[in-house]
């Protein structure tokens, strides 16, 4: 069994694709079981974010895997096979590691460092732990990135500036509430969506001095909440709005933030135009749609006074880079975490061989002390005994060594060449056995994005 991976993000493919691609909470539990009602799948965990959609999965075989995966998800999307190759990535066994542990360590981020992706990740594994499509290879693997994040997050600097997309999308707000010399202030703000990215937007807004904050949300308890919360953790005004007062909402505002997971337009044209119509103020509107679909139709950027910062605006500006020793040692944690891994899981994949050799040898003494019984029958207890233990005597000895030898070498490359030559000098049968052969190698895509 391997893990294979197959993705799009900010990297490999425009907003677009993105967005056709792009998996909702609701959408989630109905893919991942259908992935899993396929022959090819065992386990399934699913990242989705505004930039990035990733599919990791255990399998049997890289090309059925690949072919499962892809009718899934074209069926999804309405994208052909050919339209997502070209924008997507296929990794498989380590590569696939090292993606994820390098995803959880904000080396792949648009803003590189955030630490929001190592929350995705958290929220991803805990949807697959309930919905039973997690194993034991995915809970190894999603802990072990967690932790990996964790340590890159608490050992390097890489997030010294705390930055994220949501606070490079604000920071781009204020450039153009004022001017390239003197940014302006966000006095009044709106948050459309209440979830994880709706409270970050909330809370970055609250601690940059915003004076007068509205959240609006499809589902009012979530608003509620989320306003309360704000209000006494930061001592600034926040209020719940209803989704019919959006555009009275956004009237008053110097900034709507838009952060939703919901497919299609949330905010049309026209909302936008009548928001501009019941305007008092003179500054202009700044929506930053953060969205994946975008929750804004893009053309109301062509009104006048409405600049719209998305996904897309942010990658092409370039978003703020971590230091390079900070990114450089962040990089050195993800190797030096790979490799004891990949020690880990190799040598757990020859245990079920070594423990058939036992258990083939431990029959065989059974089997020479019931013959030795039927030869000698005159034989006392206590004699019997002591011939027993010094057969199994013999026999652990024999065996120490080669078990614990093949062990060490499992993690070795070409390490489960050592486990199949036990198997087959020892006539031990995999399947009986439960032996673990190591991942398939020589496969078309082992280390690079495809």
């Amino acid at each position: 069994m391997s893990i294979f991976l197959f993705g799009v993000s900010h990297r490999s493919a425009p907003v677009s694709v993105l967005e056709r691609l792009a998996v909702s909470d609701g959408d989630r539990p109905k893919l991942v079981d259908q992935l899993l009602d396929t022959p090819q799948i065992s386990e399934v965990m699913m990242v989705s974010t505004c930039n990035r959609v990733e599919i990791y999965a255990v399998v049997d075989a890289f090309h059925p895997a690949l072919e499962a995966v892809g009718a899934v998800i074209g069926e999804h999307s309405g994208m052909t096979v050919n339209e997502m190759t070209q924008h997507a990535y296929v990794r498989y066994s380590e590569a696939a590691v090292e993606h994820l542990f390098t995803v959880a360590a904000g080396l792949d981020s648009m803003v590189v460092g955030e630490q929001q992706i190592l929350g995705q990740i958290r929220s991803a594994y805990a949807s697959a732990d309930e919905h039973s499509s997690a194993g034991r290879v995915l809970h190894e693997l999603a802990q072990q990135a967690l932790r990996v994040g964790k340590r890159v997050h608490t050992e390097t600097g890489i997030d010294r500036a705390g930055a994220s997309v949501v606070s490079v999308a604000l920071d781009r707000a204020r450039a153009l509430l004022g001017t390239r010399e003197t940014p302006g202030a966000i006095g009044s703000a709106v948050v459309l969506g209440a979830g994880a990215m709706g409270a970050l937007a909330a809370a970055h807004l609250a601690r940059d001095g915003v004076l007068d904050l509205s959240i609006v949300n499809r589902t009012a308890e979530k608003a509620d909440h989320l306003a309360a919360n704000v209000a006494k953790n930061h001592g600034v005004r926040a209020t719940s709005v209803p989704m019919a007062d959006l555009a009275a909402a956004v009237a008053e505002a110097d900034v709507l933030v838009s952060c939703t997971g919901t497919v299609g337009s949330l905010v049309s044209v026209g909302e936008v135009h009548s928001a501009l119509a019941q305007r008092t103020r003179t500054t202009p509107l700044v929506i930053c749609d953060l969205g994946l679909p975008r929750n804004v139709d893009p053309a109301a950027a062509k009104l006048p006074h409405v600049h719209i910062v998305d996904i897309e605006g942010l990658r092409a500006d370039g978003a703020t880079q971590a230091a390079a020793a900070d990114a450089s040692a962040a990089r050195a944690i993800v190797a030096g975490e790979l490799a004891e891994y990949l020690t880990l899981q190799r040598q757990a994949e020859v245990t079920p061989t070594v423990t058939a050799l036992r258990q083939r040898a431990a029959e065989m003494v059974e089997a020479e002390i019931m013959r030795l019984e039927t030869r000698l029958p005159g034989l006392d207890d206590p004699q019997r005994d002591e011939v027993a233990k010094a057969v199994r005597r013999v026999v652990d000895k024999l065996l120490h060594a080669p078990t614990v030898r093949v062990k060490q070498l499992a993690s070795t490359p070409n390490g489960d060449h050592y486990a199949e030559a036990l198997r087959e000098l020892f006539e031990l049968t995999p399947g009986a056995a439960e032996s673990v052969s190591a991942p398939e190698t020589g496969l078309p895509v082992t280390g690079s994005d495809r």
